[in-house]
């Protein structure tokens, strides 16, 4: 409390005091909360000292989607990270948030729009130049070789968290051998060429904040890849309704192919949450399965 006390009057310029406090601890994988105060409140995360690079790469992330492409991302209280004895804080101004379970369709068509905002901003390479995380994992960003789709997304998404979710022990034999089929068989897969755009990176619903001003972006890791990785984030977790891609559509549009490979731009979370949760993650080794099924021998 003291350290996050210290870091908002350092922002702020003068004594900045908690007046309460919200646990969030429910709405993220680090625990997490809301210090109320004046003029703003700060959202606090808390993670152990091997989080601080991954904290690091959140807020590079954000900086980036807002040079590129102008959307709305938190203001982060001071530098954004604060260093304890054996934790890492990472800070933001709190949002005035509409909860998810409220949004309007203004809300949703908001998400939409941003996403399409983001998607229009493009690079000669797949990947950036900056190393990222996909949750607590490492994720690796750099160009290959031939600067295909079907290649980054094998070589630097795919096979990176096939080797992770293997080494983990949860992920059977034989559902790791599918994954390396359709790993094998991307160039068939993926579809048309796609421009080389910037992406949210994990895109899934709740890592949009609504707010009166518009969509804000959190929990981003971002890079330059395929726009259909986003839309398929956006609703992996939960359905969300068509005007947000109807929103999409009036900038930027959407190959008819999308719904047959949705399935396919989510292995990387299934692998991903398989390798962290362990257990908790057996409703994903069934969807991989059906991935598997519907694309290993297609």
């Amino acid at each position: 409390m003291a350290e996050i006390e210290r870091a908002a009057s350092e922002h702020l310029g003068r004594p900045w005091v908690s007046q309460g406090f919200t646990d969030l601890d429910d709405r993220s994988s680090h625990p997490c909360a809301i210090l109320q105060g004046q003029p703003f409140s700060v959202f606090a995360k808390l993670g152990p000292n091997t989080a601080r690079d991954q904290f690091e790469a959140e807020l590079n992330g954000l900086r980036l989607l807002t040079r590129a492409a102008g959307i709305l991302t938190p203001v982060p209280v001071a530098t954004g990270l604060v260093d304890l004895a054996e934790a890492t804080l990472l800070l933001f101004e709190a949002l005035p948030e509409r909860l998810p379970d409220q949004r309007t369709d203004h809300d949703w068509k908001q998400i939409g729009r941003v996403l399409a905002t983001l998607h229009q901003i493009t690079s000669p390479r797949f990947g950036q130049d900056r190393q990222g995380f996909f949750g607590p994992l490492p994720q690796d960003n750099r160009p290959v070789a031939d600067n295909r789709w079907a290649d980054f997304y094998a070589q630097r998404r795919i096979l990176p968290l096939l080797r992770t979710a293997v080494d983990s022990g949860h992920l059977p034999a034989d559902l790791a051998g599918g994954v390396a089929r359709i790993a094998e068989r991307l160039p068939d897969l993926a579809g048309p060429e796609p421009r080389r755009s910037l992406l949210h990176g994990d895109a899934q619903q709740n890592n949009f904040i609504s707010t009166a001003e518009g969509a804000v972006v959190i929990d981003a890791s971002p890079y330059f890849g395929h726009p259909e990785i986003d839309l398929a984030q956006v609703d992996f977790f939960d359905p969300v309704p068509t005007t947000l891609f109807d929103a999409y559509r009036e900038s930027v549009p959407i190959d008819k192919g999308f719904a047959d490979r949705r399935d396919l731009w989510r292995l990387p979370t299934h692998l991903a949450i398989v390798a962290v949760d362990g257990p908790i993650g057996q409703r994903h080794i069934a969807l991989l399965a059906d991935a598997i099924r519907r694309y290993a021998s297609i």
